[in-house]
């Protein structure tokens, strides 16, 4: 088996890690964590989600999510609603207040963007981007399930007792 510092995932966990500690302090300085800054960067760009469409947006967990919404509600940042037409689902948006924090924050944002792509080259970060794209689509569409020994049993026992 390879190292474990060669794995995929934990490549991943690690380019992610070196490219947030570049954000973390800016995002420190405004209050936010990496989680809460996923949110608002996402409802800043629509009207509103509902929050499973919101936690699939930012890779958030429905838990992390129970308990991120509340402490950015009572900051005033967003908003959250019950749907017209069912009202055990969950709309989310962003306030004003909480759009006017995106706009004081997203400046510093791209300035660690351009200070990134100045270090990786811009070429290169492009290629990462690309790459990073063809992962995830090609991973990210349904597997096909192998059946396990155990269902492939059932089956042939069903087939036998047909014949």
């Amino acid at each position: 088996m390879r190292p474990f510092q060669r794995s995929l995932p934990m490549q991943l966990m690690l380019a992610r890690e070196a490219i947030m500690q570049r954000f973390r302090p800016h995002l420190t300085a405004h209050g936010l964590t990496d989680q809460q800054w996923r949110i608002v960067r996402a409802l800043n760009e629509v009207e509103a989600l509902e929050i499973v469409e919101l936690g699939r947006a930012c890779c958030l967990h429905a838990a992390s999510l129970s308990r991120i919404l509340p402490k950015l509600e009572a900051n005033g940042l967003v908003s959250r609603r019950g749907n017209k037409q069912d009202q055990r689902r969950i709309i989310v948006s962003l306030t004003a207040k909480g759009r006017r924090l995106f706009e004081t924050v997203a400046p510093q944002s791209e300035a660690i963007y351009a200070a990134l792509a100045q270090e990786i080259g811009p070429m290169r970060l492009e290629q990462i981007y690309g790459l990073l794209d063809e992962v995830i689509g090609v991973l990210a569409k349904p597997q096909r399930r192998v059946p396990s020994a155990a269902a492939r049993s059932r089956v042939a026992v069903r087939r036998a007792a047909l014949r």
